[in-house]
């Protein structure tokens, strides 16, 4: 796949990113306040790991950030980053170790996207499934009043499942970055101020 050549993928090289993505999260964060020192990240679909690298730094040496990935990043982290390569669909007993060890987290987020085919359809109902799957983990792990970062293509799917979250969250809302091509389909679903329901606790 051709790889445009634009602003934000100059500036990613710039600022030794390794992928465009960043500004996405960096223009949702500095909108919604997301990310804080101290907190706890868990990052889904984190490869190449630029969303994981900006979370590190908001987070600071006193944050952790999780990354998960069916692929490994060549992407050098700072301490406060555990990276795995995993499949959220099949968690490992090393993967639910770490959930364990570092939950709640004050933020989960997932820039996971299905391999695209062509097809609107199938590729809009993979990325509800990843996303649905985001939020499954979410609910089992996410701390009260803590955020969720969801990346979606749009489609017939989506309003459904946007509506099933207004329950779970003080507030939710969709958004469409300026750093985010505007021939793509993707949007992100922000779910802010978790409500946990009827959720065991996993920490002690």
């Amino acid at each position: 796949m051709k790889q445009y050549r634009d602003y934000y993928f100059k500036k990613a090289k710039q600022d030794n990113y390794p992928a465009r993505s960043v500004y996405k999260l960096q223009e949702m964060d500095k909108a919604h306040r997301l990310l804080r020192p101290g907190q706890k990240v868990l990052d889904l679909g984190a490869c190449p790991g630029s969303w994981t690298l900006y979370a590190a730094e908001r987070v600071g040496a006193g944050g952790r950030v999780l990354g998960i990935d069916l692929n490994m990043p060549d992407t050098v982290f700072p301490e406060q980053v555990t990276f795995l390569q995993e499949d959220i669909f099949a968690r490992t007993p090393v993967f639910l170790g770490h959930l364990q060890t570092l939950a709640p987290f004050d933020v989960v987020m997932s820039d996971m996207a299905p391999k695209t085919t062509g097809s609107k359809f199938t590729d809009q109902a993979r990325s509800i499934q990843l996303v649905e799957a985001a939020f499954g983990v979410a609910e089992e792990w996410l701390a009260p009043r803590g955020t969720f970062i969801a990346k979606v293509f749009e489609g017939p799917d989506v309003h459904p499942f946007v509506q099933s979250l207004r329950g779970r969250f003080a507030k939710v809302v969709m958004v469409k970055p300026k750093s985010s091509r505007s021939e793509s389909k993707e949007i992100f679903i922000l779910g802010l101020g978790f409500v946990p329901v009827g959720r065991e606790e996993h920490r002690e």
